[in-house]
């Protein structure tokens, strides 16, 4: 019968049998014992999903002391580990704090286009040989196990240069592999490289002086200078300004070979910039002023003055031009009628002509004394930094140097409160024009010649180039230069 084909199977039967039908005694204990076993199975698995059971975080703080307290008994009793330690930079700006208990640290910050900073912390010692110039943190080391390289000069970018300077190898070492102390220390050390471009003034206090001041002025003088590539004439004529950083003797790291330890380290030197000391990345906002001070105070014969004093009132009535010359390039070739306009303007001129052996401290007083700086772009522009708030920067600028010019000493002369006056030289007055016919790149697009790169640059307008000033534009200048100056000196005697 077709309607039969939907009905279930024989086996099914049981579950589908009429409630009307009196079932048989024998289907009824099986349907029994079926049932116990669903619901034993189903016991079993709710007592297995309780027991792994953890109650949410804010059950877990709601259990009271006693609970936690009796857990706490039955839990393993091992220590959290150590805090991380603070950046690198925190600590080659400001050193451990009280409440990091670090004391067995390497690190180093690389992140600066100009230099390379390490900083290091616990038991140091200086090693030397086999050509090689190391320096062991010696003990096991909690934070970094591998070696580290510096080459401890700031002009990182420049891989020729830098490829000149001594590299340094920054290591952690077992006791048994270190030698015992000769010399301990009981002030940090700040170590440095006085190779690169030393021998040029400008390089002497841009990639040298100034970050020095910058790394160790945390230290107030309580602070060991270790100097690798050390030079007795370097010494010599900055002693009076090192004396100032530092209250210690300097260490050669080139040739004394003593194991020196020290209980902190800092290998490298900070920048801020060229020329420049940034107050808001200084130790109690200290900036170029206060450098300036300490200038003052290391070679002025007078008591020093907390910060540079503005122009003071002269009693005379012609003001002080000083005159830096040049022997080799970038001459003033005019300069006898330079001298002429300058005194027939109300200047009294003086000449200086700085070489190695100048003392610095006669080069401070004759720029610290002067109302105003006249100077080609050059190196000796870095005694800048000798002048006064208020006073004159005359900078000549021959043709392909605007850039340098602008970036080394018109950015610096502004930062010190200088009265910055620059004086571009035209072709005509340029001593290429006898050289280069006047559509001729050099002359007509040296920014197309200086795009070639520095090398090129220095090539063709920094080793090949005087200056003859035409006296008529350039008395504009010396007039603007004296204006500056009566006015201030009016208001001073106003005041």
């Amino acid at each position: 019968m077709a309607h039969h084909h939907h009905l279930p199977p024989k086996s099914t039967k049981l579950f589908s049998t009429p409630f009307r039908e009196k079932p048989d005694p024998k289907q009824k204990f099986s349907l029994f014992r079926i049932s116990l076993l669903i619901l034993l199975c189903f016991a079993s698995a709710s007592f297995l999903k309780l027991s792994s059971f953890s109650p949410p975080p804010i059950l877990s703080s709601a259990y009271s002391n006693s609970s936690r307290t009796q857990h706490s008994k039955h839990s393993n009793n091992s220590a959290s580990p150590p805090p991380p330690p603070p950046p690198c930079s925190t600590l080659i700006n400001h050193g451990p704090t009280t409440s990091n208990s670090i004391t067995n640290l390497l690190c180093c910050d690389r992140s600066h286009f100009r230099t390379d900073v390490c900083y290091m912390l616990g038991d140091i010692r200086t090693a030397a040989g086999n050509g090689r110039r190391s320096i062991l943190l010696v003990g096991p080391s909690q934070v970094n196990k591998t070696e580290e390289k510096i080459r401890p000069y700031t002009r990182k970018w420049e891989t020729e240069i830098m490829s000149t300077v001594d590299e340094l190898s920054l290591r952690p070492s077992p006791v048994s592999a270190a030698k015992r102390c000769d010399v301990r220390h009981v002030a940090p050390a700040v170590v440095f490289s006085t190779g690169g471009y030393t021998g040029n003034v400008y390089h002497e206090f841009n990639d040298g002086i100034i970050p020095l001041y910058i790394t160790a002025a945390r230290f107030a003088g309580e602070v060991v200078l270790a100097v690798v590539e050390y030079h007795e004439w370097w010494f010599m004529k900055y002693r009076r300004i090192l004396e100032k950083i530092s209250k210690y003797e300097i260490v050669d790291l080139r040739r004394d070979k003593r194991v020196h330890c020290f209980d902190e380290m800092i290998v490298g030197l900070k920048i801020h910039g060229d020329l420049a000391i940034d107050s808001n990345l200084m130790h109690n906002g200290k900036s170029i002023l206060d450098f300036q001070s300490l200038l003052t105070a290391a070679l002025s014969s007078s008591s020093p003055q907390p910060l540079p004093q503005p122009l003071p009132v002269t009693t005379h009535h012609r003001l002080h031009l000083t005159i830096l010359i040049r022997h080799h390039s970038r001459r003033l070739l005019n300069l006898p009628s330079i001298l002429h306009l300058a005194h027939h303007s109300g200047f009294h001129t003086t000449l200086l002509s700085p070489k190695r052996s100048t003392p610095i401290s006669h080069l401070h007083h004759s720029l610290s004394s002067s109302d105003a700086l006249l100077a080609v772009h050059g190196a000796a522009l870095t005694h800048l930094l000798f002048m006064r708030p208020g006073s004159v920067l005359i900078q000549v600028i021959p043709i392909g140097l605007d850039w340098a010019a602008e970036t080394y000493y018109g950015e610096p002369a502004r930062r010190l409160g200088l009265h910055y006056l620059a004086y571009n030289v035209t072709a005509e007055e340029s001593s290429l024009s006898k050289v280069y016919g006047k559509n001729d790149p050099v002359l007509k697009n040296p920014k197309l010649v200086t795009s070639k790169g520095w090398a090129e640059t220095k090539r063709v307008y920094m080793d090949k180039q005087d200056v003859d000033l035409d006296l008529k534009r350039f008395g504009k200048v010396i007039q603007r230069a004296k204006d500056h100056l009566m006015r201030i000196k009016s208001k001073k005697n106003i005041d």
